[in-house]
């Protein structure tokens, strides 16, 4: 969707779209026609809540598109409340007029935000139906201060493009994104921007000692890939921020398979390795003046004849081996790795992880919020206050010796998986084994946001994206502001 800013309502045909509050219509004051039909429609002015009206000779369509009110106000829904009832209404120009309201700039540019993210689609369909296909393709926004259009062209106006590749990656089937694709795709969209992108390939990989990574990917043939990605945009000499992701293009559970029912949604268990490469995309593309580094270990896990087994024994980059009880918690194989070389290669202060890690997750907190753990207080408290500001949802979880004793193994330094219970913290407590001393860390379990089963106010249904925001944000306050 091409988003414009203008000072006057445009000449060219367009359908009207104007925001009301529950107590104030000042927007309809001149339209006592349309006030009636809004009533008809039980329509107060409720956050999200919209109604249709027709005006003028001509018909003009009009959206009135309820935005609540005091600090429940919320433009970013409003925004996204245009594309989610208009975007295939046979409209082109949606004109989004805030001349009655009383708004910051920041929230302007967060009403074009709430747009294109909810406008955003992606699929293979080579055939639709006419009442199928978008029509709607400018938002012109009128009557925001002067700022908005600066904020929205470099601060979100990049955001939204590293959401968009987030999705775009966490949409793709198996069979177009794998390790090696996953590489070229951030490639791409990386172009122009100044971020580095390199990879290793499993020479290199087994080379350094990555056992755990390269047990997960022996099963398949697709070949597996550390990705790395570079964006040094604050002083030469500061130690940069290390974000690193799960990316598993395909999860079968290898030997310890999964039920066939849903197993085409593992697709999307790169959603971590996918944040990473959003958030990496998005830091680059508004020039953050931050140094930052995201890894991502992508591998396919397949149940081949050369696949691990339960019960093998790997040995890790970090030197600790580990026993393999169950093969579909690969997960933490692949981070294990990518944390040891990454902590190894930069020397990082603060690593923050992110994966689709545990279904128990999903039963703790269901599909409103991403736990997390940490093994900082400080840490903790910065991410919180991430997650507020960006609208990422998070949740800290506990971690504790009598969880990781759960994990030591009777042959190894340690097993993969733990009891039935607390899983999501024993899958922690495992990660956890890998980090540095001195070093803050953070693991974000994002395996109940990265993809939806329903429409929610400002995205539709399928990728969400989840990630990119926070870790935008986590950058912004605590390395830039």
């Amino acid at each position: 969707m091409q988003i414009q800013f203008a000072t006057a309502r445009p000449d060219a045909d367009h359908v009207l779209v104007l925001p009301a509050t529950a107590s104030d219509d000042a927007a309809l004051k001149d339209l006592p026609g349309v006030v009636k039909a809004l009533e008809k429609q039980r329509f107060e002015g409720k956050r999200g809540k919209s109604a249709t009206a027709w005006i003028g000779d001509d018909g003009q369509r009009l959206l009135v598109v309820g935005v609540g009110e005091g600090e429940g106000l919320d433009l970013e829904t409003l925004g996204a409340t245009i594309p989610a009832q208009l975007a295939t209404s046979g409209e082109t120009h949606a004109v989004l007029d805030l001349s009655s309201m009383d708004i910051h700039a920041d929230a302007a540019a967060r009403a074009a935000l709430g747009a294109v993210n909810r406008a955003w689609n992606f699929d293979h369909r080579t055939k639709k139906k006419d009442e199928e296909k978008v029509t709607l393709e400018t938002l012109t926004i009128v009557g925001a201060p002067h700022e908005a259009k600066e904020l929205w062209e470099e601060r979100y106006q990049p955001l939204s493009k590293g959401i968009a590749l987030t999705r775009e990656l966490v949409t793709e089937p198996a069979n177009i994104i794998y390790p090696e694709s996953f590489v070229e795709r951030v490639k791409s969209h990386a172009e122009g921007t100044g971020l580095v992108v390199e990879a290793l390939d499993e020479k290199e990989m087994e080379k350094l000692g990555m056992g755990a990574l390269l047990g997960v990917a022996q099963g398949s043939v697709r070949k597996p890939r550390l990705l790395v990605m570079k964006w040094m945009g604050g002083e030469g000499d500061d130690v940069p921020l290390l974000l690193v992701g799960k990316g598993v293009t395909f999860d079968t559970g290898g030997i310890s398979i999964k039920p066939a029912a849903g197993m085409e949604s593992m697709k999307w268990d790169m959603g971590g390795a996918g944040a990473v490469s959003g958030a990496m995309l998005a830091l680059a593309a508004r020039e953050a003046k931050a140094n930052v580094v995201g890894i991502c270990g992508l591998v396919e896990n397949m149940p081949d004849g050369n696949a691990q087994r339960p019960g093998d024994v790997v040995t890790s980059m970090s030197g600790q081996t580990i026993e393999v009880i169950n093969t579909d918690a690969e997960g933490r194989l692949v981070l294990c790795d990518a944390l040891t070389w990454g902590q190894k290669e930069f020397s990082p202060k603060t690593v923050l992880d992110l994966a689709t890690l545990t279904g128990a997750m999903v039963i703790s907190l269901g599909h409103e919020q991403a736990g997390f753990f940490t093994n900082s207080d400080d840490l903790a408290e910065d991410l919180i206050k991430a997650s507020k500001k960006s609208g990422d949802k998070l949740w800290r979880q506990p971690l504790g010796e009598a969880y990781d004793r759960l994990i030591d193994s009777p042959i190894a330094d340690m097993k993969n998986v733990g009891p039935r219970e607390a899983g999501s913290i024993t899958a922690a407590q495992f990660l956890q084994r890998f980090i540095e001393d001195g070093v803050d860390w953070a693991h974000l379990d994002i395996a109940g946001m990265a993809w939806s089963d329903k429409a929610k106010p400002t995205i539709d249904k399928g990728a969400t994206g989840f990630g990119v925001r926070v870790l935008d944000m986590y950058v912004q306050r605590e390395l830039e502001d």
